[in-house]
């Protein structure tokens, strides 16, 4: 075990903390080999646990444990969708549901995007009852959250359009749900959640153009938020939920884009905001479509990782929909990129993540990004390895 044990803890600096605790856990498994959470609590103390994990990189080989590691690897994925309760819900209740993909997400930090609350039926749906035409509400059961944690994930992205679908009350059991298998979150506005992994400090921040997150299109405040996270931690990585969605939404052009009459951002120039003010890895998704990649002041930005789960065929699979991927990135404690890599995966018929040995998703995204990006664009070699452009 490693003798240093990475923690965890969240601020939110503009609501003060009230109370400390602080609870150890240890971890085994792919990412990280212990945790400590520092969390707010008005209650009583809580005791979290989470599966052991054993470092990767993303080779899959272990990662020497020493007391001056210089770099870490971290994964992320787009959308997660486990299903919709109470009927349209994977086989045999979600038991290996990311089976296919596990090894995949293996790294020392295993980020997602959480497409849905994970409650029980609030009676609150943003759909009404009966749900209005063309209106989407997903939620999974609360033992769903045990899934996340098998499957490797460690923290989860709620700032996007589907984390309320069932009101606050179902927010709020998503974070229980979440905590209670030793999770951690990030997403709520001005909310700073930091990793201490192998002694490096990471900070991670989710924005979207929704009410209760950081709002994607507040450009001075989202460079506000990222300045402090950077005053917390060695590294910032942001998670953004941002541009519009559909087939034909896979290239990534200057300015705001719209969506049903949404303003869901501007993607390069909110990307270039934050990198300017201290992010050193953007993490976006929303589009439901892969995107390209480039490099902005030597700081990797990708603009969308597509749809990774859609179990219960919540999520389309026609055509560019289905295909996705996890990225995997190696940051050195002073932010510099050293090294990274994609790896295909797409949504089978049941909409369950399934490794793409034909590796679809990777071709798109190097052509994406060629097409887009020109001189600034991330390479992506038939290995999958990540380069800048020469």
């Amino acid at each position: 075990m490693n003798s240093h044990p990475p923690s965890h803890r969240r601020s939110n600096f503009k609501r003060p903390i009230l109370s400390i605790t602080i609870v150890l856990s240890v971890l085994v498994g792919a990412g990280l080999a212990g945790m400590v959470l520092l969390k707010r609590n008005t209650k009583t103390d809580a005791q979290w646990a989470a599966p052991e994990k054993t470092a990767a990189t993303a080779s899959g080989k272990p990662i020497a444990e020493s007391a001056a590691v210089e770099s870490i690897t971290l994964s992320a994925t787009g959308d997660i969708i486990m299903g919709s309760a109470p009927n349209r819900l994977p086989a045999d209740d979600g038991d290996g549901f990311f089976d296919s993909v596990r090894d995949s997400l293996a790294a020392d930090l295993v980020m997602g995007n959480l497409e849905q609350p994970i409650t029980e039926d609030t009676g609150t749906s943003k759909c009404g009852t009966p749900a209005r035409a063309n209106c989407f509400a997903f939620r999974a059961p609360p033992a769903y959250a045990a899934h996340l944690k098998d499957a490797g994930f460690q923290l989860l992205n709620t700032a996007n359009n589907h984390s309320k679908d069932f009101g606050p009350k179902g927010y709020a059991n998503t974070i229980e749900a979440l905590e209670g298998q030793g999770l951690e979150h990030t997403g709520a506005e001005d909310e700073i959640t930091v990793v201490d992994v192998k002694g490096i400090k990471v900070a991670v921040i989710g924005f979207s153009p929704y009410a209760g997150a950081n709002n994607v299109n507040d450009l001075p405040a989202a460079a506000a938020v990222v300045k402090r996270a950077a005053g917390e931690a060695d590294l910032v990585v942001v998670q953004v939920h941002m541009g519009a969605e559909g087939a034909d939404r896979t290239h990534v052009k200057p300015g705001s884009e719209l969506f049903f009459g949404e303003n869901r951002g501007d993607p390069i120039e909110f990307s270039h905001t934050v990198v300017d003010a201290g992010a050193d890895l953007v993490v976006g998704h929303g589009p439901h479509v892969l995107r390209g990649m480039e490099f902005y002041q030597g700081k990797l930005i990708a603009y969308s990782l597509g749809n990774f789960a859609g179990g219960g065929r919540t999520l389309s699979r026609n055509g560019d929909l289905k295909y996705a991927g996890v990225l995997q990135v190696s940051l050195t404690r002073e932010g510099a990129f050293a090294g990274g890599s994609f790896v295909s995966t797409y949504l089978n018929d049941a909409g369950v993540p399934t490794r793409d040995k034909k590796e679809q998703g990777r071709k798109m995204v190097a052509r994406l990004s060629a097409d887009d990006f020109g001189d600034t664009a991330a390479t992506i070699g038939d290995d999958g390895v990540i380069k800048r452009s020469a």
